[in-house]
């Protein structure tokens, strides 16, 4: 009999990866919902959707209950005024319906530099729960620690297509890992097939090698047929500037320049690369499969 899954962040980029992966393979998923329509895909496939707020300890907790394993991860909150704290509270709702549940085998979304709690942006909440999570007594607990999400460049592409350049406040010339999340998608439904890690450990993916911001822009620029796209570093004030006026707090701006300007000190190299660590999809073929028709469909 298949094993029965509850998953946070079904509709994320990693999540919804992950619900397609296990409900094709047979398993029954609890999916937790906010929004329930945006849930209608994975109903049609089998999944039990349970509409709740992800801070909602009692209905966290009914769906830990009798699952086999979870998916935990803190969705973003753009206009949260203290991002940190929102994370907080996430991730603590988590904990609790953790321990009330009895639920014994939990996949956790972090990132790489989720070592450090300080000096790193939106990482530094991750690594904070990383270490509540290992409080846990008689619960194993996996740690995913992504590198640079290729996704990201997803992102920028209306920049790119108005304003013909492609730029972060991160440096130039900085090489760091960059993967697909379908890549982290396919290793999280691995360890949630199988459930047989034991204790508290951590699982690194990062991608097929490392680019700097330089190379991905010149992939992003030859895929879009404007080999000379420029990348620009931008100043982190303008930048936090501009996100505050596209609708994001002060607080998760400044958070997200923070992520940015920490990649030049190795936060993103902190991970050795291993082939155990290394997953398949190259920047080349993301920017071919993914940004390519997301950049023309603008």
């Amino acid at each position: 009999m298949k094993k029965t899954i509850a998953l946070l962040g079904a509709t994320g980029k990693v999540g919804g990866k992950i619900s397609e992966i296990l409900l094709k393979d047979g398993f029954h998923l609890k999916l937790i919902a906010q929004t329930e329509s945006k849930f209608e895909r994975f109903k049609d496939l089998g999944a039990e959707v349970i509409p709740a707020d992800i801070m909602d300890v009692s209905a966290l907790t009914e769906a830990f209950r009798n699952a086999d394993g979870a998916y935990v991860m803190t969705p973003p909150d753009f206009g949260a005024v203290s991002y940190r704290a929102f994370q907080r509270k996430v991730g603590d709702a988590v904990i609790e319906a953790v321990k009330k549940s009895g639920i014994q085998y939990i996949v956790n979304l972090s990132s790489c530099g989720g070592h450090m709690h300080e000096g790193n942006g939106l990482i530094g909440g991750l690594a904070e729960q990383e270490v509540k999570l290992n409080q846990l007594e008689n619960v194993n607990v996996l740690h995913l620690r992504p590198a640079y999400f290729l996704d990201n460049s997803l992102l920028n592409a209306p920049l790119i297509k108005q304003l013909g350049i492609n730029g972060t406040t991160a440096d130039a010339d900085h090489e760091i890992p960059m993967v697909a999340t379908k890549d982290i998608a396919a290793v999280a439904a691995a360890y949630l097939a199988k459930l047989d890690f034991e204790g508290k450990s951590v699982q690194a993916i990062l991608g097929q090698r490392n680019y700097s911001f330089n190379e991905i822009t010149e992939i992003i620029g030859n895929a879009i047929g404007k080999p000379d796209l420029q990348y620009v570093q931008f100043p982190v004030e303008q930048s936090i500037q501009a996100m505050v006026e596209q609708g994001l707090s002060a607080d998760v701006a400044k958070d997200i320049a923070g992520m940015e300007t920490s990649l030049k000190s190795g936060v993103m190299n902190y991970e050795k690369r291993t082939a155990a660590n290394t997953s398949p999809t190259s920047a080349e073929v993301f920017i071919q499969e993914a940004f390519l028709p997301w950049y023309n469909s603008l």
